[in-house]
């Protein structure tokens, strides 16, 4: 389907080898503005890489990345990651650090004014659903899973990055805990704009909050479509995972 929006993203015959092993082999992709675009598959199978790709943690070995338009190795390594924001599983947080110094690290990095770092972090919180007089002064030891994975959203989202990159952010969670955080994510990207790539192996989260899956196996992509095209899908991997999940509902947000 022909899109109109600008390509933030966009993976061209990308490669990855490591230690004589092929992780990626031949990836093709693009993410359009206000799209998340889901890197679903098993273990293994190449979701982490590609998303380091798009962040430079990792350089191709052949093929090329683009991001806003601009190949990933001509961007200075940390200009293009203090663009992006990252959350990883279990959310990343600097133990020593404060909720306020974990959401202002990137603000502060960039030199920003103290003063509009504590009003942005504060902002940040109650996006996120956390009073900020309860939770900026407490230490990620002081907070429960959940309130760990805030946490790290508001982080990747305090310097209002366009792009947010997700490593299975929710994994780790119980169900009723990441069900209402997966409803907080969608809400998030719906008013935000944002565009994001999210990682996971559980088709019921790829379902309910991408735009575009990518399922990945073995270091290729097997199925580039909408979530209404992949439950149509033919895809012997694709018509496997579909076997797990039945009346996948849609979130109210």
């Amino acid at each position: 389907m022909e899109t109109s929006k600008e390509r933030i993203i966009e993976i061209r015959s990308v490669v990855y080898e490591t230690a004589g092993f092929r992780i990626l082999d031949g990836i093709d992709l693009s993410v359009f503005e206000g799209e998340v675009l889901i890197l679903l598959g098993e273990s293994g199978c190449g979701k982490t890489t590609t998303l380091k790709l798009i962040n430079r943690l990792l350089d191709p070995t052949t093929g090329d990345v683009f991001v806003e338009g601009k190949n990933t190795t001509d961007w200075g390594a940390i200009a293009l990651r203090r663009r992006i924001g990252y959350v990883l599983q279990e959310a990343g947080l600097f133990p020593h650090y404060t909720v306020e110094q974990n959401i202002g690290l990137v603000l502060n990095l960039h030199g920003q004014d103290l003063n509009l770092t504590r009003h942005r972090v504060e902002e940040m919180l109650e996006l996120v659903g956390l009073d900020p007089v309860k939770f900026a002064s407490r230490f990620p030891h002081e907070l429960s899973g959940g309130q760990r994975q805030r946490i790290g959203v508001a982080r990747a989202l305090a310097s209002d990055p366009s792009i947010v990159l997700l490593d299975e952010p929710f994994g780790a969670l119980d169900v009723i805990t990441r069900t209402n955080l997966q409803k907080e994510f969608a809400r998030l990207v719906r008013e935000l704009g944002k565009t994001a790539v999210f990682v996971t192996h559980d088709l019921r989260e790829a379902m309910l909050l991408g735009s575009k899956i990518a399922l990945l196996e073995k270091g290729r992509v097997v199925f580039y479509g909408e979530p209404s095209e992949f439950s149509a899908s033919d895809v012997p991997l694709a018509k496997a995972y579909l076997e797990t999940v039945q009346d996948i509902p849609s979130i109210s947000v």
